[in-house]
């Protein structure tokens, strides 16, 4: 592993080593290969080009894949104004809106993490639980016995059942029932569809156009519900994500358009991960009884440490986003290459956890390695790092720790086939190829 980080901005030097390496494909194959097969081109490409390649993907062009621990710690540790996230997210404009928290960079960012940092602080967690753990056993007390299931799809469904709660304080009504419908439909497209995001042309068209009436769909119905909720008289009674962001105090209320970016951004961002994350435990926990009888006696038991651990390695074996990406507003150097400002660099997570510098034993799906002392710092960092870290990390935690907690006080395990699902792209993520298909049987 090279251990020169990027450090500063510097002047541009001359040469053939002033620009990293990388495959010398045209940015339509490359694109494709990134979107579709990113498990297979990342780590072919570190090894023949090292920890610091260039590729060329629309719609960012110049991108630069990282997977040096100390190269992705100065990234993270560096300027906020050189090394924009929101830019890097550019991605998820045509979905999430400009005044997403992910989108945004610098003092506009700083506002909107502020105004939704109070929702996902320790004293709102705490409150959470117990509506977590509701839900969750309403869902699994649906659960069918002794028959295959997809564990995926129905984590999406509970955590986007809890996700709702949290960012509207009620989850009934017919409005709330067709989003619950369409935020599933828009989501469960490929990485292909997502060109439709970025070409106005694309959307006149088949899967493109039906993504486009979804997503206007959409925003018609949260409109709505924004509406509807500026007209309450007791907001000041709720705890809500929409009606907190209703009565900021100040001369700067958000604008509807504001908080639509908000609220698409936190439903979208808020449940999908968490889940993909819970399917992957259980697929995992499914083919290890060792891990899987731990992990219940912990359940039974109380015993959060474990049941975090088990989460976490479910992170870091599958995770579910494969990369961060930060924008350079100016020159900066990394790893002995002066990356031109307007170049994206992308810490690789997955490139990162799969490391066995790292991770000794990678490919082994064992929680014990975050209880025997958490792997080497700024090598576990599914929630990305700095100041741009997920701002409902803690919340995603608690949210998976409830759940398995419930589910393994209630069931036995068991996989549908002793060979592990491949994981497979979905949209920005990486999913069960299959579902992480599942067998329960009940304990008692």
């Amino acid at each position: 592993m090279t251990s020169t980080a990027p450090t500063r901005p510097a002047t541009r030097p001359t040469g053939s080593a002033a620009l990293p390496p990388g495959p010398r494909l045209p940015v339509a194959v490359q694109t494709l290969l990134f979107g579709s097969f990113r498990q297979f081109l990342l780590p072919l490409a570190r090894r023949r080009y090292g920890d610091v390649v260039r590729l060329r993907i629309y719609p960012e062009r110049d991108v630069v894949s990282l997977s040096d621990p100390e190269h992705i710690k100065a990234v993270f540790t560096g300027p906020a104004t050189t090394f924009h996230a929101g830019e890097g997210n550019a991605i998820l404009k045509p979905l999430m809106g400009e005044h997403s928290v992910l989108l945004t960079d610098e003092d506009e960012h700083m506002r909107a993490r502020k105004l939704l940092m109070p929702a996902f602080n320790g004293s709102a967690l705490r409150g959470y639980r117990e509506m977590v753990t509701e839900l969750t056993v309403a869902e699994v007390q649906r659960w069918p016995h002794d028959r295959v299931f997809r564990s995926h799809g129905r984590m999406q469904a509970l955590t986007l059942e809890v996700i709702l709660r949290v960012v509207f304080g009620v989850a009934d009504g017919p409005r709330l029932d067709r989003l619950r419908v369409l935020l599933g439909r828009l989501l469960d497209i490929s990485p292909l569809d997502i060109f439709g995001w970025h070409n106005a042309n694309l959307q006149k068209f088949g899967p493109w156009k039906r993504n486009a009436q979804r997503q206007r769909e959409i925003d018609e119905l949260i409109y709505a519900e924004i509406a509807d909720r500026r007209r309450a008289d007791d907001l000041d009674t709720r705890g809500d994500v929409l009606s907190r962001l209703l009565t900021v105090p100040g001369d700067d209320p958000l604008s509807d358009a504001e908080l639509r970016d908000q609220l698409i951004t936190l439903l979208l961002a808020g449940h999908e991960t968490t889940a993909t994350t819970l399917a992957w435990a259980f697929h995992e926990l499914a083919r290890d009884p060792a891990h899987l009888r731990a992990a219940t006696e912990a359940a039974d038991s109380g015993d959060e440490k474990y049941l975090e651990a088990v989460t976490k390695e479910a992170m870091r074996l599958h995770p579910v986003i494969h990369e961060v990406a930060r924008r350079l507003t100016e020159d900066v150097e990394v790893g002995g290459y002066l990356l031109p400002a307007g170049f994206t660099v992308q810490p690789s997570i997955a490139l990162v956890h799969a490391d066995p510098a790292n991770h000794p034993d990678p490919a082994r799906f064992r929680p014990e390695r975050f209880l025997d002392g958490t792997p080497p710092a700024g090598t576990w960092f599914p929630f990305g790092g700095g100041v741009r870290r997920c701002l409902g990390a803690g919340f995603s935690l608690m949210e998976a720790n409830v759940v398995l907690r419930e589910v393994l006080r209630r069931f036995h395990l068991s996989p549908d086939r002793p060979n592990r699902e491949h994981a497979k792209a979905r949209h920005i993520t990486m999913v069960p190829a299959r579902g992480a298909r599942i067998l329960v049987t009940g304990r008692n």
